[in-house]
């Protein structure tokens, strides 16, 4: 899956601050990261999805949640620009499982322009509920834009779902917006939203190579809390934040944190491979600039650009000693000046680090007679 930004022109610039950027982010280990960001964006979800289902005359009707395929929860959307601008943002998005359980959450990104927003507004908090299996996985297939991949509507709030007739329920995506702490139905046409693979990587991970990955106690606090909302067996209350999950009951809806992970990482993207993606984008504005004896000197190995497999680390290595030795050479200042050099060593020099450890977490099978 690419989940890189697409650059137009020779813009060595982007791809330079993503290198430096991602070369950056190369010395926190997986584990770290999962405790971040990503932390952040379910513990959010949680405040978030509590927050709105508190106040009866404001929250999202049961009529909605009952049924529905899916919930998105993106916290913080930012705004920017005056009135026509762009939004981003990046949430979690639960779906529910054939047996009418739910998945541990997928992180997803939310992007695109934005009209009519509140003056001054910089940040909105937005739930989509989605109504259809189609929805659901044009989201996990594919780039998916709001209003164009599916039909999407402003969502009734409180009381106005039981005014709504059957007819203007039709829609198969239904938007929620909460800012200055109004919440309603919003219209978000246009939006794109796409699963955020490294996040999904870097949060649901193994601490031993070869065992399942776990799921963090806040995600199972996520899950508990949406199948208790989305439940026409069960109340609709307020989940206790003082546990991870709430004991199913019989009657209850039945959870599937077990299997989460297996969704979660199916649309996981590996550092390595996001690397080597815009390795092979970046490397060749340099050699398109340089002449053929220096393209063979500076080369990369063909791994990087068949995509089929990474290449040894031996040959990664050798191919990076090559480029520190020209950076160290003050007679070749105009070639490492140059963005399309320092973007392609610096995302080589990340590569190297991704791939190495790799190669310190071997997943094996048990050894000879160990079951």
């Amino acid at each position: 899956m690419d989940m890189m930004p697409i650059f137009r022109g020779r813009n060595y610039f982007l791809p330079m601050l993503l290198a430096f950027t991602i070369a950056g982010a190369g010395l926190v280990s997986p584990a770290a990261r999962g405790q971040g960001r990503e932390e952040e964006s379910v513990q959010a979800s949680v405040q978030v999805l509590n927050e709105i289902m508190s106040i009866p005359a404001e929250r999202i009707p049961q009529r909605m949640l009952v049924g529905a395929e899916g919930i998105a929860i993106i916290p913080k959307v930012i705004k920017g620009g005056f009135v026509i601008g762009a939004r981003r943002g990046h949430g979690t998005l639960l779906i529910r499982d054939e047996n009418g359980g739910w998945h541990a959450p997928v992180f997803l990104t939310l992007t695109g322009g934005s009209i009519g927003w509140q003056v001054g507004v910089q940040s909105t908090d937005v739930v989509l509920v989605f109504k259809t299996k189609k929805s659901i996985q044009g989201i996990l297939t594919k780039k998916f834009t709001l209003g164009v991949d599916a039909a999407a509507a402003a969502g009734p709030v409180g009381r106005q779902a039981s005014a709504a007739t059957d007819a203007q329920l039709k829609a198969e995506i239904y938007s929620y917006a909460r800012s200055r702490g109004l919440f309603l139905g919003a219209s978000f046409d246009g939006s794109m939203l796409q699963v955020d693979g490294m996040a999904n990587a870097a949060y649901y991970h193994s601490e031993v190579p070869g065992q399942p990955a776990a799921i963090p106690p806040s995600a199972m606090q996520l899950v508990q809390q949406v199948a208790n909302y989305c439940s026409d067996k069960v109340p609709a209350v307020q989940p206790s934040t003082e546990t991870a999950v709430a004991p199913a009951t019989s009657d209850g809806p039945t959870l599937t944190p077990a299997g989460a992970p297996l969704l979660a990482q199916q649309y996981a993207t590996n550092e390595s491979d996001v690397i080597r993606e815009q390795l092979s984008k970046t490397s060749p504005e340099l050699f398109e600039r340089i002449d053929p004896a220096w393209r063979s000197y500076l080369a990369l190995p063909a791994e990087v650009f068949s995509h089929e497999k990474h290449p040894s680390m031996e040959s990664i290595q050798q191919s990076l000693q090559k480029y520190e030795q020209v950076r160290q050479d003050p007679k070749y200042q105009s070639l490492t000046s140059m963005p399309a050099f320092q973007s392609t060593y610096g995302l080589l020099r990340h590569y190297s680090s991704t791939l190495s450890q790799n190669e310190t977490q071997l997943i094996l099978p048990p050894p000879p007679g160990v079951r």
